[in-house]
């Protein structure tokens, strides 16, 4: 009779590769189970090491290469899919690039070990136009480092493994049935957590065609851009009359901010993780008319709403 038992050890090569290129592509189910799985397999002496690294290794440079390419050829406009569709609620593009910021380009290869990290910054190098040779020899480096340390730790505690596999009754005749509840599972709790996330974060957001009009019937507004450094270089731009300033130094010049007035704050994510969690800490700390900005600066600037060079950006939130 068909099963699982049998699709993974009469076809384990095959199915790692399909599992994990489907991941890669953006499927958000865990992959390092089923590492840890065919590692115990090679310690039991059903799969050879590489052999099984090298099922892993391909399909998830093929993934990484398709979101390098979609990032290189339609630019920022794909992280607003990756935002929407990621089911980690407190993982943002700004995290991402603060990675790429200390690390350099070397976050590629520790990205997989990040939820959330590693498809954000493989279309983050294909917008930086890092050079192709550069980005698959570090990405085929994290992919390896990544596959190869779960697969190895199966091998080395296969018993305790396989203790876990029979205790889930993975390997027995409803263990398709067990997989698919527990993966059906973690995807629910993960969007819960997300749906959580973004109720809470949101109540009090602005959309852009709100604050326009706003700004059209009040000059008691200050617009704060929380965006990365490395992101304002590459726009150019803000919205008019915005004042730059890196998350990390808003809660200590949170003295500068006249609690008077109305604050704006925006970020790059279309979820406005940055904006909204940044909001929420403000009104902890007494300023009561703060809100995150619904879209961020590419919801803005998509419905041709007034922006200006970075250089005229204030230095002071007094203004």
């Amino acid at each position: 009779m068909f099963s699982f038992r049998y699709l993974l050890l009469q076809h384990g090569y095959a199915l790692l590769f399909a599992y994990v290129l489907v991941v890669s592509i953006g499927l958000p189910i865990p992959v390092d189970p089923l590492f840890l799985l065919m590692g115990a397999m090679v310690g039991n002496h059903r799969y050879n090491f590489l052999a099984s690294l090298f099922a892993a290794l391909v399909p998830a440079v093929l993934g990484d290469l398709a979101w390098y390419q979609l990032g290189r050829y339609r630019g920022r406009s794909i992280l607003s899919l990756l935002c929407k569709l990621s089911i980690e609620p407190d993982t943002c593009v700004r995290s991402t690039e603060e990675s790429f910021s200390k690390r350099g380009d070397g976050a590629i290869v520790l990205s997989k070990f990040i939820p959330g990290m590693s498809l954000v910054s493989v279309t983050l190098a294909g917008i930086s136009k890092m050079p192709l040779g550069r980005f698959l020899l570090l990405d085929t480096a994290g992919c390896a480092l990544w596959a190869g340390s779960y697969l190895l730790l199966g091998w080395i505690f296969y018993r305790q493994v396989d203790l876990a596999i029979l205790w889930l009754g993975l390997l027995g005749r409803r263990a398709g049935v067990t997989l698919l509840l527990l993966v059906a599972l973690y995807i629910g709790y993960k969007y819960f957590q997300r749906w959580r996330f973004l109720r809470n974060l949101r109540t009090d957001r602005i959309t852009p065609e709100q604050l326009r009009d706003l700004l059209r019937v009040s000059d008691s507004v200050t617009i704060i851009d929380l965006r990365h450094p490395s992101e304002v270089e590459r726009e150019g731009f803000k919205i008019a009359n915005a004042v730059v300033v890196r998350p990390e130094d808003l809660r200590s010049r949170s003295h500068e901010i006249p609690r008077e007035r109305e604050i704006i704050l925006y970020c790059t994510c279309p979820n406005e993780s940055t904006s909204a969690k940044l909001a929420l800490q403000l009104k902890s700390l007494g300023i009561p008319r703060v809100r995150p900005l619904a879209g961020g600066f590419e919801a803005w600037r998509e419905l041709g709403f007034p922006t200006e060079p970075v250089e005229r950006a204030a230095v002071v939130l007094t203004s």
